[in-house]
């Protein structure tokens, strides 16, 4: 049977030369370019740096950003049984950080029961699951320690895309990382500088955090022909007191930075607390909290630029096959004229 075209994975494909995969940060950070889609007007400002983004933003409105903090989540060891591994962590599952969901390489020759050497330290196979997935425990004496022994012998998590070996852990991490636990930056917000968001705060928009640790959820490839078979990995993820009170009372507009912030706002439907969540979002989806949204240009196929897709149809009063054709459109265009696309690249305002 015939799929509905939203529910098409082929849909979210696009043409994507590979010189247009940004290898590094714009410097400065704001310099990076901004299209502004105005979706009910169905105008896109092409002219525009992520700098200019405060001609676009309103006194009354909120900003959310999300604060979690890139961890040095790739570790490389040595198998029990001989023969070198790499140790990708995911997610924490504990207190004291020792713990964790972690993906192996190579996954059939790491079971329970054997253990791993990284750099002196001891980690044990506790648990077994598919695609390589297994929950660890480090010989370590806390969260302290751990975050020592990360820090001297974790590598940054670049994404397999980037093609860089210069020191990148400063340029992968937000300027306002606060919160270990993410194995991906936020890359949305990867464009603001201290600068730029004094300024925003100057004019009378409030900022406000949310965290959410960033994992196989938001990254895992979708590979289901009919997207609403696929399933996302849960992710942790919180809004604090201070936050859900200025969207309670906040008289403009909220602004998401980033796919996570979205995910964060919507799946706590912009109340206080904490959860693992696993909202996958596409067209079809009602946002309940996002008023406005700041993302990169995203992987083909990818449960972002799904995300965006829905974004859009739901800022369109639905149309979501439309829509759908438009972003593509979008995306499309801008390949062709030398945006620079993932993690480094450059930005959308979605309004």
């Amino acid at each position: 049977m015939k799929v509905n075209k939203i529910y098409s994975l082929s849909s979210y494909s696009y043409n994507l030369p590979p010189e247009c995969i940004a290898q590094a940060p714009a410097n400065p950070r704001d310099s990076s370019r901004l299209l502004v889609w105005d979706v009910e007007t169905d105008t896109a400002d092409t002219t525009r740096h992520f700098r200019d983004i405060l001609s676009f933003l309103r006194p009354d409105d909120l900003l959310i950003l999300n604060d979690t903090k890139v961890i040095p989540a790739r570790l490389k060891g040595t198998r029990s049984g001989g023969g070198h591994c790499e140790i990708f962590l995911l997610r924490n599952l504990s207190p004291d950080f020792l713990t964790w969901e972690v993906l192996v390489r190579p996954a059939r020759k790491i079971h329970v029961g054997s253990c791993v050497n990284v750099n002196g330290e001891v980690l044990h196979i506790l648990g077994e699951k598919p695609e390589g997935l297994r929950t660890v425990r480090f010989e370590l004496s806390g969260r302290d320690e751990f975050m020592t022994f990360l820090e001297q012998s974790g590598h940054v998590p670049l994404p397999p895309y980037i093609h860089n070996d210069n020191d990148m852990r400063e340029a992968y991490q937000t300027v306002f990382a606060r919160n270990d636990g993410s194995v991906a930056a936020p890359t949305a917000s990867l464009h603001f500088t201290p600068e730029l968001l004094s300024r925003i705060q100057a004019m009378g928009v409030k900022i406000g955090y949310v965290t959410l640790h960033v994992g196989l959820g938001t990254f895992r490839p979708v590979k289901a022909q009919d997207i609403r078979e696929h399933a996302i990995h849960t992710e942790h993820c919180t809004i604090p007191e201070e936050t859900a009170e200025m969207i309670r009372e906040c008289r403009g507009r909220v602004i998401a930075s980033g796919t996570t912030a979205a995910r964060t706002l919507e799946a706590l439907e912009g109340q206080a607390g904490t959860m693992d969540t696993g909202l996958y979002i596409y067209p079809g989806y009602k946002f309940r909290v996002v008023d406005a949204l700041i993302t990169n240009f995203h992987l083909p196929e990818s449960s972002l630029i799904m995300l965006v897709a829905a974004f859009a149809a739901n800022k369109a009063g639905g149309h979501e096959e439309e829509m759908l054709s438009r972003l593509i459109g979008i995306y499309e265009e801008c390949a062709k004229t030398g945006w620079r696309f993932f993690s480094f690249g450059d930005a959308m305002f979605i309004v």
